[in-house]
């Protein structure tokens, strides 16, 4: 079909025409493809759009973000959830769903880390295939996110990621491999974040060799909204379409590229055909869905997902007529998803509160314990120990609150809020039963367990996550998630500490491979729990390992009086590696619902990722032949049984003593830099350019524009100390000077940005000047494009 049409249209392909639609071409025959968010829940929006979730958006179920079905460990669960939504997207005549988000967790300060799986990139991809598969079952197209390399929302638009070659391929990009290969979605969403010194979106080793040529993927890549940056240089790499809508200017400079030969046509033919090819696959004839069901599977999903991390004395589940006293504000309102572009407007929605009569447990009654986003409050906290004194198990309900992880920004910290410890600290003085059910959708410090008697980790779980709640706390579901992350006893014992989020223009990934649990048990760090941990009611032994050429069998039994579900972990390590490596590695798990006494041989498959490692002189994978260590485990803290297999491949000798350079790795990571904040104190008169966030205009030489940041800051520490992150404030403080031209639709375009960063650099008189000029000029373009667009002759 791209021969039927003109350069000029083409180009207009490769460019949104608003906010969720590409741009259509009605007299060849052309629609648009709309596309909307969903990691975990479909968000179209009824009315005036924007990317970021401010304006209401249609019902649609609200299931448990990707953190929390992590812990499932369950990648067909992953697939019925993905069924679900590409079910919702089509109801809703959505043609390309924005997820899922599988970004590694490099620290647990990350502010999006809740719509991210795992810190191991085998996991996170194996469970984002099973989403791919499930949503584009549908005939909906699924888009994995944020490729690549995309860690931190400080300065998300104008941060460097820096990394090494074969971190970049063993840690941050071997998730998306997976995803790829087995899931095989139709489109992909590229980052904000440079890597390496050249924008995710305009960078050939990762879109081409690597996606395209290397991978084999054929679909379509989409900016992140407002991720544009040069769309000629975009196009030539192997970004297929640029959204949400940069407006004509950018039509006009692929033609032109066209004309000069700066872009080649093949490059500019196999963009359009990547748009065309989703435009041309008709929509599925669904128009509606069955909300109850939908819950039904969010609350599945929920229940297979909490983690319970201490149950002293088997205090759980409790059994009917327990008196309880239910406690914490988390109770009536639940804190189920995070917030920025993923927030869903849920089907239905109920507290533990309000479910709490369903459960055979007799309340003595509720108190609010402490106030969302407040320092302690003397009487809810004495309203709620007088009430915990009166039951004999209180029930608190705490976490971590809605501007404590958002889009937009990273956390500061790993603390829950200091009222909510004072309310647990002084109702375990009362009541030596004391029951925490946690919400946060990443890592947080617990100097406070000791207070507890047991911790049930609900994650973020969604529109249904009260009623997997109680089903758990009852025993009506033995616990059976794991965690996909590693707790730290303390940040500064995480190896990014001192260097997370990088404040500068360059985030320089110092630790390498040593990422979660890999650095954690190569260092011999303890720490609070351990990547894959997470208890039953239900217990559980391994036996009887045989290690196969072609993977590893062996037994578990349940040996309990509890029917339960188990996930067995296979890692493997090479101990005389010629080959700087962790000590060891996942490579595979499985997940095993056994009946009281029941036992079950299992196999775990080796497959292309076992073994491999990425070797940067030779710019290929490798396999290290020798004595390989082959471990199953409940965790990767507990390995259960092991034996050693030898593995076909190639002798190595070491360049280097891969002993001394992970000392010498680990010796940096506990270096400690110190970074300046940059936000306060006098700040150095600077010269800022198109691609500097607008929170640099603190160190502008114009007034004007420092005045204009002072106002940004001030709104963003506003809405930060009401509890209720300003989405838009907090996208407008890290969003780079060339983004206006991005973001505006059109209304304003590259030069005119120049323009007003001549006022910002204090040439304001000549900036006005300019921009005037500009907007007429631009007006003028756009009129000439639009005609030859819709010139039906040629």
């Amino acid at each position: 079909m791209t021969e039927e049409l003109s350069v000029l249209e083409k180009a207009s392909l490769l460019s949104g025409k608003n906010t969720w639609q590409s741009r259509d071409l009605p007299h060849k025959g052309v629609r648009s493809v709309f596309f909307s968010d969903g990691p975990h829940g479909v968000r179209k929006q009824v009315g005036s759009s924007d990317h970021l979730g401010l304006n209401a958006s249609e019902p649609a179920t609200c299931f448990p973000t990707a953190a929390t079905i992590a812990n499932s460990w369950n990648p067909q669960l992953g697939e019925e959830i993905g069924v679900a939504l590409g079910v919702e997207a089509a109801s809703l005549e959505i043609d390309v769903l924005l997820g899922p988000g599988l970004n590694i967790k490099r620290s647990p300060l990350g502010g999006r880390n809740f719509e991210y799986f795992s810190e191991d990139p085998y996991l996170s991809g194996k469970l984002a295939a099973g989403y791919v598969r499930g949503i584009q079952s549908t005939g909906v197209a699924a888009t994995p996110k944020h490729f690549a390399v995309n860690s931190q929302e400080t300065r998300r638009m104008a941060s460097d990621s820096v990394v090494d070659e074969r971190t970049l391929r063993e840690i941050y990009l071997t998730g998306f491999e997976i995803a790829v290969r087995e899931g095989h979605p139709r489109a992909l969403m590229s980052s904000y974040n440079l890597v390496n010194g050249s924008y995710a979106n305009e960078n050939e080793h990762l879109l081409t060799e690597i996606l395209r040529q290397e991978w084999g993927f054929d679909g379509l890549v989409v900016t992140d909204w407002g991720g544009g940056n040069d769309p000629v240089a975009g196009a030539a790499a192997g970004s297929s379409i640029e959204m949400p809508a940069p407006g004509l200017e950018s039509v006009r400079l692929i033609a032109a590229a066209v004309a000069n030969g700066t872009l080649s046509q093949a490059d500019l033919d196999a963009r359009s055909s990547e748009v065309l090819a989703l435009a041309r696959v008709s929509r599925p004839s669904i128009t509606q869905f069955d909300a109850h069901e939908h819950n039904e599977l969010a609350r599945r999903a929920a229940e297979q997902s909490m983690v319970l991390l201490r149950n002293e004395g088997a205090l759980l589940p409790l059994r009917p007529g327990t008196k309880v006293a239910l406690i914490g504000d988390m109770a009536q309102t639940p804190r189920y998803q995070g917030a920025g572009s993923s927030v869903v407007n849920p089907t239905m929605l109920v507290s533990a509160r309000e479910t709490i009569g369903e459960t055979g447990l007799e309340l003595v009654g509720f108190s609010q314990g402490y106030q969302r986003n407040s320092p302690r409050r003397a009487e809810l906290e004495d309203a709620a120990v007088a009430l915990a004194g009166n039951a004999d198990v209180a029930i608190l309900f705490l976490g971590l609150d809605e501007v404590a992880e958002s889009e937009g920004r990273d956390r500061d910290h790993l603390k829950i809020p200091a009222a909510q410890v004072s309310l647990l600290h002084a109702v375990a003085k009362v009541n030596s039963n004391v029951v925490v059910v946690l919400s946060a959708g990443s890592a947080v410090e617990m100097d406070w367990i000791d207070d507890t008697t047991a911790l049930l980790h609900g994650y973020l779980s969604g529109q249904a996550g009260a009623q997997a709640t109680w089903a758990l706390i009852t025993g009506a579901v033995s616990p059976s998630g794991k965690l996909a992350e590693t707790y730290p006893l303390a940040l500064v014992d995480t190896p990014t500490h001192g260097r997370f989020p990088a404040l500068g223009r360059q985030s320089v990934y110092t630790e390498g491979p040593f990422v979660g649990y890999r650095f954690y048990d190569t260092a011999g760090k303890a720490v609070l729990f351990p990547f894959g941990f997470g208890l039953s009611y239900a217990e559980f032994s391994y036996s009887d390992l045989s290690v196969l050429d072609d993977g590893v069998r062996f037994t578990i039994t349940n040996t309990s009086q509890v029917a339960g579900a188990e996930i067995a972990q296979l890692y493997v390590s090479r101990p005389e590696s010629a080959v700087l490596r962790p000590v060891k590695e996942l490579k595979g798990f499985t997940k095993v619902y056994l009946e009281p006494g029941e036992s079950r041989t299992v196999e775990i498959a080796f497959d292309a990722y076992t073994w491999r490692h990425f070797d940067t002189q030779l710019n290929t994978w490798r396999v290290e032949a020798g004595a390989w260590q082959v471990m199953v485990g409940a965790s990767s803290a507990d390995i259960r049984l092991q034996a050693t297999h030898q593995v076909a491949g190639e002798v190595m000798s070491p360049a280097a003593d891969p002993v001394a350079e992970r000392d010498a790795i680990l010796a940096t990571i506990a270096q400690v830099p110190a970074q300046a904040s940059g936000t306060t104190g006098k700040q150095a008169r600077i010269v800022l350019g198109r691609n500097d966030p607008l929170l640099d205009m603190r160190s502008a030489k114009s007034p004007l524009a420092r005045l204009a940041f002072r106002v940004l800051d001030w709104r963003k520490s506003r809405s930060e100390a009401k509890g209720v992150p300003d989405l838009n404030v907090e996208f407008l403080y890290n969003m780079p000077f060339r983004a206006i031209a991005k973001m505006s639709g059109g209304a304003v375009n590259l030069e005119m940005v120049d323009a007003i960063l001549e006022v910002v650099n204090g040439q304001t008189l000549r900036g006005l000047s300019h921009l005037i000029r500009g907007f007429f000029a631009l007006r003028k373009a756009d009129r000439a494009t639009l005609n030859q667009l819709n010139d039906t002759t040629h």
